[in-house]
């Protein structure tokens, strides 16, 4: 005896359509800032053999930039970076209660086109980052952004647009994806 499948469960038709309409629609924003938070034990960039900045304890920040970036998105992506908890209160034992002001650490941000980058071809395909002009003003303005906002001399920041040798000591790993289309309203 054969043994019967499970009924498949049908979508409704769209009218006039012989395929099934979709089961769900989210409102898209066009793409915003995009940062990946690393907390690190220390990280550094190096540039055709130098090192040209480095850090001790905190966030090593990479962070792509596309054309409908605004002023708000930078901003949104500047308090993320310095206000999420990332570590644990060391006199408590209270896990995520500490920001990177918090430990005394340090911000080092990396500029990072790829970030943008799809896959759809074996090729990758870059049209959503920002072309390079416009990026590197966009960039420059988040980097003064979190300098004014925490402590000149704890933030620092790769070569943009060179090819960075970025090494780090992974502290977790703790990794946080930050993209200002999905803003908290709070």
């Amino acid at each position: 005896m054969l043994a019967r499948s499970a009924p498949r469960h049908r979508l409704p038709q769209r009218a006039g359509s012989s395929r099934a309409a979709p089961r769900c629609r989210r409102a898209l924003r066009p793409l915003a800032m995009r940062a990946v938070l690393q907390r690190v034990k220390s990280a550094s960039v190096e540039v055709d053999g130098a090192v040209v900045s480095s850090i001790g304890r905190g966030w090593l920040c990479l962070v792509g930039v596309t054309a409908d970036d605004v002023d708000a998105d930078a901003e949104y992506i500047c308090k993320k970076i310095l206000r999420t908890r990332g570590w644990a209160d060391e006199d408590s034992g209270t896990p995520w209660a500490k920001d990177v002001a918090g430990i005394g650490g340090e911000v080092l941000l990396v500029s990072q086109f790829t970030l943008y980058g799809r896959l759809k071809k074996p090729r990758p395909d870059f049209s959503k980052a920002m072309p390079p002009d416009r990026a590197r003003e966009v960039y420059a303005g988040l980097v003064e952004r979190v300098r004014a906002a925490y402590a000149p001399d704890r933030v620092c920041d790769g070569v943009f647009g060179a090819m960075m040798d970025v090494a780090l000591i992974n502290d977790g790993p703790v990794t946080f994806v930050l993209d200002s289309g999905h803003q908290d309203r709070h």
